[in-house]
């Protein structure tokens, strides 16, 4: 069956952070919201209906994740990136974010120094800080629009910091890059070395665009297999982020054991009741749904692109290899972070993430959520180039 993603879903009186949040975060409600990462599109119908089969049992008791819940996750990943899972190696997690926090706490201890690749997804810090652990950074290098990890970087500041994690992000927020096997490979090595175990957020994995494949970072080596904690979901996917559903892998049974006991005791590691029925089904019934997602958010990008190469050619957009995210480059405008921020909302009346909250290096950035309908972002880029046209004249094309 073909699926609709034009359609305009209104998602107001449905507790939806994107929208109710608009004040708390931005000082006003009259948005468009472009910023949080999850989908305006209609949920695969296969999903709500695997959901409301259940729901209509008049018993809500205790339950446990069906054997076919766990095969689901282990098919997945070895048809969609030819990565095979054992299912001891498999474990439920309650949240990509509350995984990483998990592992913090698990394998470092308050002052440690954990690793991060800014400009990069806003909890990774926060966790990080907010755990009494130390972040440090080991910022992307830029050249041209183009992105790349500094790993002569990373040898020295895991010579002269001593840290005992980092956190990767794979393909990485916000902006959108698979990163290779070789990548992958040589940060394994540099960790292992020095004794670090890494935490690889692949929320986005499942998001490749332009036909690339996804790359995870426990498939790059041993020495990624010895010291990689993997942290999966379908939220993303499948526009599933209320169900909480997630899940993690950890290949070294010397790492994995004694950690997926501690899970155990602490019952962090029980799922309920609609997290995995609602990962099973879309697992299970849901690949058609996100290929044409996939396809449709591609088309989305591309409009992005030519939109602001026409009329707003300031406006520069990296295009991503993963995911329905946009990191935008406004610096040719010769604002301040401040003045970029007032133009989106004030001016343009669009919520957008402000560049600044992924590190000092999204300075001159903002990133854009392009999974909503289509005539939605077309309206949103007359707004932004109105805006643009009202701040910087000289930056915006003029109309034939």
């Amino acid at each position: 069956m073909r699926y609709n993603f034009d359609n305009v879903i209104d998602r107001s009186g449905t507790s939806a952070v994107k929208i109710d949040r608009l004040d708390r975060v931005f000082g006003r409600h009259d948005l468009t919201p472009l910023w949080i990462a999850d989908l305006d599109f209609a949920v695969c119908p296969e999903i709500t209906a695997a959901l409301s089969r259940r729901l209509q049992h008049p018993v809500l008791g205790y339950s446990e994740a069906a054997d076919g819940y766990w095969q689901s996750i282990i098919d997945w990943n070895l048809r969609r990136h030819n990565f095979g899972i054992a299912r001891e190696e498999l474990c439920f997690i309650p949240g990509v974010v509350k995984g990483i926090a998990l592992a913090v706490n698990y394998f470092t201890e308050r002052g440690d120094g954990v690793v991060i690749q800014p400009p990069v997804y806003t909890p990774f810090r926060t966790v990080v800080e907010g755990n009494g652990r130390k972040v440090v950074e080991n910022p992307l290098l830029v050249s041209d629009g183009e992105y790349r990890m500094d790993l002569d970087g990373l040898r020295r500041i895991v010579e002269e910091e001593k840290p005992k994690m980092m956190v990767l992000c794979n393909p990485h927020n916000p902006i959108g890059i698979q990163w290779d096997k070789e990548t992958l490979a040589e940060l394994a090595s540099i960790c292992r070395k020095a004794g670090m175990v890494v935490v690889s957020d692949e929320i986005h994995g499942d998001l490749m665009l332009g036909g690339r494949k996804h790359i995870p970072f426990l498939s790059a080596g041993e020495d990624a297999r010895a010291i990689g904690v993997m942290l999966g979901a379908p939220s993303k996917t499948f526009n599933i982020p209320g169900l909480v559903s997630s899940w993690m892998v950890v290949k070294n049974e010397e790492l994995r054991t004694p950690f997926y006991n501690w899970l155990e005791v602490n019952e962090f590691n029980s799922p309920v009741l609609i997290s995995t029925i609602g990962a099973e089904a879309a697992y299970t019934t849901g690949e058609a749904w996100l290929d044409q997602m996939l396809e449709y958010v591609e088309a989305n990008i591309d409009y992005v692109i030519d939109y602001c190469a026409r009329n707003i050619p300031a406006v520069k957009v990296i295009r991503p290899q993963a995911s329905f995210l946009l990191w935008l480059d406004f610096r040719e405008l010769h604002l301040c972070q401040r003045e970029i921020m007032d133009l989106l909302l004030d001016k343009a009346h669009l919520a957008l993430n402000d560049g600044s909250t992924f590190g000092s290096q999204g300075a001159g950035f903002a990133r854009l959520n392009i999974g909503t309908p289509r005539c939605v972002l077309a309206q949103a880029l007359e707004s932004l180039r109105a805006a643009v046209c009202g701040v910087c004249p000289d930056h915006v094309m003029k109309s034939n």
